[in-house]
């Protein structure tokens, strides 16, 4: 039996379900046949993050007027009334105010949604919405499941739609620069990398999110948050803080690695070019933050790739004046980037010439440019993909996401079941680990094996080989009382 944070515990029996049994919709009164060139955007799940895109489709709907905002979507009532006035009051339209999101999947009249609910309902949502023929914005982390997260993929390919997932640093353009050098060679044959997301507060990670009178059962509709009915989560008693800082509790979200390892991951596999990981392990523990939450406040992940690479992400929400740097570390020198994600460039550190044998390789910046706004840049990304009718242009494309919320989940659940776990790219399955994976990189030094590379590879063998001393030349087993060497 998987543990309830990896396996779909009938997620997959139930998506798809909850949209078909959708009551009439609610748009009735303010909906109508598309008949001219704006985008209908809908939101689903309007409280805190959501209100960033919120902004973002407002200033494109009143400049160059390319969407329309046309519902707004929450189990809460406040979030509803708040987030529909702040529509109307700065573009004079006034959206519909829905309870039940799957009167949103319902009405054929809205071409594309916004999904920013707690993750534990991302994957029905969304692909709900797929199946209903909508293009898809889904925040962070894509699902909460792994299970989940490839059942989003697949739909997605199945849709052919267009979804951006909600790691708004993916637009950054460092990325790609980063992934066009190593693939030319320039860092030699890539290594590892390593990321982070420190933080501290006097209050506990994610309290800051207050709590009100109002978050009561008359006017937040429980049931649907937690979605047991559709086995999203048990049922259980209304709590305050389940509701609004459900980012604490396993039922609802992972902590720290699907909030936040899930940005820096993502991050690290579109500029390495990587994607799915071969071993996964994690650790931490609940170290300070002992306020009734279940997620830990010092995590490790570390992850292999079968392209002969490693991954580390690492936090604490402890203490966060001295972080590790971001950066990615090749044979021949390593793409450094420092701390945080607001990044115009990275900075080359060359290895030493008595490893290189090349005196050219010199440490030097390279700048690509700044973004000032990466939420509206990657709203704006996505608008653009629908107008264009392109899955390929989004800057976080569900595949990027997939593969990242694979890595950060197997993380938290190795943290939590004490395994090891190995992932399939072929048959995209995970399994307990073993020794085969140690086993494997072995054989390969045994056989004296050229080194593996990263997607895209184009610059042969540079920084991918070693030039043994002359004297290794004597190495090897003496048979039948023979030196090797006069052999």
């Amino acid at each position: 039996m998987f543990p309830r944070d990896l396996s779909r515990r009938g997620f997959l029996a139930t998506t798809g379900a909850s949209a078909a049994i959708a009551s009439t919709s609610a748009l009735g009164a303010v909906s109508s046949a598309n008949t001219n060139s704006r985008l209908r955007i809908a939101f689903i799940g309007v409280g805190g993050r959501c209100q960033s895109h919120v902004d973002s489709a407002i200033r494109l709907q009143n400049d160059p007027g390319s969407v329309e905002c046309v519902a707004v979507c929450d189990v809460f009532n406040r979030y509803r009334d708040e987030t529909a006035a702040k529509i109307e009051s700065k573009t004079g339209k006034a959206p519909a105010k829905i309870a039940d999101y799957r009167d949103i999947i319902n009405d054929e009249s809205i071409d594309a949604v916004v999904i920013a609910t707690p993750d534990h309902w991302h994957a029905t949502q969304t692909i709900d919405a797929l199946k209903a023929g909508k293009h898809v914005y889904c925040e962070k982390p894509m699902t909460h499941t792994v299970d989940e997260a490839i059942a989003v993929y697949r739909a997605w390919k199945d849709s052919g739609k267009v979804m951006q997932v909600g790691v708004q640093s993916t637009s950054l353009p460092v990325w790609n620069k980063i992934n066009e050098d190593i693939r030319a060679g320039k860092l030699g044959k890539i290594m590892q990398y390593q990321t982070e997301f420190f933080r501290n507060s006097d209050m506990g990670q994610w309290r800051y999110y207050g709590l009100s009178k109002d978050m009561n059962p008359k006017n937040v509709d429980w049931d649907m948050f937690l979605g047991h009915e559709q086995g999203l989560a048990p049922k259980q008693p209304f709590d305050r803080a389940r509701f609004a800082q459900w980012r604490c509790y396993w039922d609802f979200g992972s902590g720290m690695y699907t909030d936040l390892f899930v940005h820096r991951t993502t991050s690290m596999l579109k500029a390495t070019g990587l994607r799915w990981p071969g071993r996964v392990a994690g650790g931490g523990g609940i170290y300070l933050e002992y306020d009734s939450r279940e997620a830990p406040d010092v995590a490790t992940v570390i992850t292999d790739f079968h392209e002969g690479v490693q991954g580390l992400v690492t936090a604490t929400m402890c203490s966060s004046n001295v972080p590790i740097q971001q950066c990615i570390r090749g044979h021949f020198g390593s793409a450094v980037l420092g701390t945080g994600e607001d990044f115009s460039g990275y900075d080359f550190v060359a290895e030493r010439p008595q490893v290189t044998h090349d005196s050219s390789i010199k440490d030097e910046r390279v700048e690509v440019g700044h973004v000032p706004n990466t939420s509206f840049v990657h709203f704006e990304n996505f608008i653009d993909a629908v107008k264009a009718d392109d899955p390929s242009k989004v800057n976080c494309s569900p595949e990027l996401g997939a593969a990242a919320m694979v890595v950060v989940k197997l993380g938290a659940s190795s943290y939590r079941e004490g395994k090891v776990y190995h992932f399939n790219p072929e048959t995209l399955e995970y399994s307990d680990g073993n020794d085969s994976w140690a086993k494997q990189w072995e054989q390969m030094s045994y056989d004296r094996a050229d080194a593996k590379h990263v997607p895209g590879w184009h610059a042969g063998d540079k920084g991918s080989k070693l030039i043994p001393p002359g004297y290794q030349k004597l190495e090897g087993p003496w048979i039948d009382g023979k030196d090797p060497a006069e052999a």
